[in-house]
């Protein structure tokens, strides 16, 4: 059996390895006499060591050896560690980790690693640790020139652009290089690629765009591009994101005879769906079957499990219809095969949920490594805490939530917690704390950052807004708490008196608040000036298959999720009280608002003279609310369909969904309705 047939377990098998060896070396950081920690990392590095040799990576089993080397030696008791060696040991973690993701991008797992291999010889010889010649400006624009050659191109990327050139499409080579001043270099590359999507289709990328996400990349980076606009205005879109610093457009020239094409069709549409395949490639997914014996994958491109889900959506509709059917012709033996055929259906759509949600702690974990460099540039002692890291998402929202939650961290750190010494002065603890949390609330996960440190200023917020013209000093005076935390969010707006390494230009909560709401989320913030802060990102599960309530307001029907009742009730209006100009009632000892959908929604028909409200009984987090509504239908199994880009803003409406009979129901937004 060939080598690669093992590559998948290595990369995965590597993954973990080297996320337990930056989990063992935070927790031998706090502890660094405590051997058993130090020979859990020498394992992990032996492991890996191993492993590597054996699929012929050698530069990454090299590497691996001298860290061993130095572990080897403080378990011996020949070296202590200490903040110094435990930098360079998470540095050697740091190349691992690129060489691994090298690999996984069909590389060879090569890197120059001269630097922290010298250091990790000197500390293995007892040696002061050498300082190393930075790289000139000129050697690091040299190593990062990144120019495509035609043969770097396949044959389906080379069929792409020979079908563009004869529809008289340009193929433009695109340079982009970020200013060094740049610190959020994914989130620019992120809104360049947004624009580049905008005008044209991008076919390559150097980087690659998963380099490019982790910013493993210096400060430049080169895109093919396909594209009927001319170069000049390509280039003048790219210019207006901020912190670029330099942007040369060329046409990409290849020889068409330089690659030999099989079986490639000559039909732009065909072709474009080649592409489309080539680049879900990039994509795919790993569903793992596990057993007591051994663990099994098999890796399945995201959109055949996107094809798989619309199918059985439709199932689920034509189930809903049959259910009525039987239920309207009484038929014993077309019951029974309903019945069967609903069972084994709920089953096949557990697992086909299942098998696109994962856990939110495959982008936790890689904050406390995060969290400690920062602490340690900025000087402040942080406690992080990190709740809820096996709340589930679908894996498309998990893709896209790592950069938001960066920059809002980052934020935290640098504008929120003080310095050991300010705290004391202050009376507060020298130690800050930052919490990270997650849970489920209705059919959406609340994402919870918060800390103890300075909060948000309110009065230099406004000022700030008024000076860059956000807002006006009349606006200014009548803006809530809430509207004036959410000035942050504007593109530009920093409150920094000085630029720091961390944050201060203004970018970053732009890129959040833009990044969330594509998702179909919001952020909301709550700040208590010397308390602290808490921002909240609210996102949909994007489950396609949701259990609602369905309920009836003047003939309409609505579909409220059943994740977010508590319970129903059917209450005499005798019962109602009023408190602030809202109708209320008393619900097992607390104050609950009555809001009727009939008035939200705007239901026409008229009001019938009855003496009892039926009410839904809804909760999100402490809040809860009772929705009034004309008649409960039952329970029922929905699929979530959306409701379009023309029907965006529309109140506390998450979509919609096509009901057995053909009819159509909206799907309630309870968390809207509590706030």
């Amino acid at each position: 059996m060939e080598m690669n047939e093992y590559l998948d377990v290595f990369i995965e098998e590597s993954k973990e390895h080297i996320q337990a060896l930056n989990d063992h070396l935070l927790k031998l950081e706090n502890d660094p006499t405590n051997l058993d920690m130090v020979n859990e990392i020498f394992r992990s590095a032996h492991t890996l060591k191993g492993m590597s040799a054996t699929m012929g990576f050698q530069d990454l089993a090299d590497l691996t050896h001298k860290m061993e080397n130095v572990l080897d030696a403080v378990r011996n008791g020949n070296i202590m560690m200490n903040s110094a060696i435990l930098d360079v040991v998470f540095d050697s973690v740091d190349q691992l980790e690129a060489m691994v993701l090298d690999i996984v991008d069909g590389g060879e797992g090569k890197k120059d690693v001269s630097k922290v291999v010298k250091q990790l010889e000197a500390i293995e010889q007892g040696e002061a640790l050498p300082e190393v010649a930075a790289t000139t400006e000129a050697e690091a624009v040299q190593s990062q020139s990144n120019q495509f050659s035609p043969n770097e191109l396949d044959q389906f990327e080379v069929a792409v652009l020979e079908q563009s050139q004869e529809k008289g499409y340009s193929n433009y080579q695109i340079n982009v290089r970020l200013q060094e001043s740049c610190l959020l270099k994914a989130a620019r590359v992120y809104m360049v690629f947004q624009i580049l999507e905008q005008v044209g289709e991008v076919i390559k990328s150097e980087p690659t765009v998963s380099e490019l996400e982790d910013e493993n990349f210096e400060y430049d980076f080169t895109v093919i591009l396909v594209t009927n606009e001319p170069a000049e205005d390509v280039k003048q879109k790219i210019l207006k994101v901020s912190e670029i610093a330099e942007v040369n457009v060329s046409l990409f020239e290849f020889d068409n005879n330089t690659h030999h094409q099989e079986e490639i069709s000559e039909t732009g549409n065909e072709v474009e769906l080649a592409s489309s395949d080539t680049r879900a490639d990039n994509k795919e997914e790993k569903v793992s079957s596990k057993s007591q014996v051994t663990s099994k994958t098999i890796r399945v491109n995201i959109e055949r499990l996107d094809a798989l889900m619309n199918l059985f959506e439709e199932l689920v509709i034509d189930r809903g219809r049959l259910e009525q059917i039987s239920a309207t012709m009484k038929d014993p033996e077309l019951q029974e095969t309903v019945e069967r055929m609903t069972r084994i259906s709920g089953d096949l759509q557990n697992i086909i949920l299942n098998m696109r949600m994962v856990p939110i702690d495959q982008v936790f974990n890689r904050f406390p490594r995060m969290v400690r460099q920062l602490a340690k540039d900025l000087n402040k002692q942080i406690n992080f805490e990190v709740t809820g890291a096996e709340t589930e998402l679908d894996r498309t929202v998990i893709d896209e939530i790592g950069d938001p939650l960066v920059h809002l961290i980052r934020n935290a750190i640098d504008h929120g917690i003080e310095t050991a010494t300010e705290r004391k002065e202050k009376g507060k603890p020298e130690e800050g704390t930052l919490k990270l949390n997650a849970y489920h609330s209705g059919n959406h996960v609340i994402i919870e950052i918060s800390d103890d440190g300075a909060g948000i200023n309110k009065d230099k917020v406004v000022n700030k807004a008024i000076t860059n013209g956000v807002i006006t000093r009349e606006q200014a005076d009548s803006l809530s708490d809430t509207q004036i935390h959410q000035l942050i969010l504007a593109s530009g707006f920093s409150t920094a008196d000085e630029i720091s390494d961390i944050s201060g230009r203004g970018v970053g909560l732009d890129v959040v608040k833009n990044t969330i709401e594509s998702l179909g989320g919001n952020i909301s913030i709550d700040s208590e000036l010397g308390k602290g802060s808490l921002f909240s990102i609210q996102l949909p599960l994007t489950l396609s298959i949701i259990s609602v309530l369905l309920v009836e307001v003047h003939k309409e029907k609505y579909a409220i999720p059943l994740s977010s009742i508590i319970e129903t009730a059917v209450i005499n209006k005798t019962d109602i009280m009023h408190a602030h100009n809202k109708k209320v009632i008393d619900f097992r000892g607390k104050v609950v608002p009555l809001i009727s959908l009939e008035q939200v929604f705007e239901v026409p028909g008229e009001n019938e003279d009855d003496q009892f409200y039926s009410i839904v009984i809804i909760r999100q987090g402490d809040k809860m609310a009772g929705l009034i509504v004309d008649t409960f239908i039952g329970q029922q199994e929905i699929v979530l369909k959306s409701l379009g880009n023309y029907l965006t803003d529309v109140f506390a409406i998450s979509g919609a969904t096509i009901l057995g009979d053909g009819q159509v129901a909206l799907i309630v937004d309870t968390n809207a309705l509590i706030k």
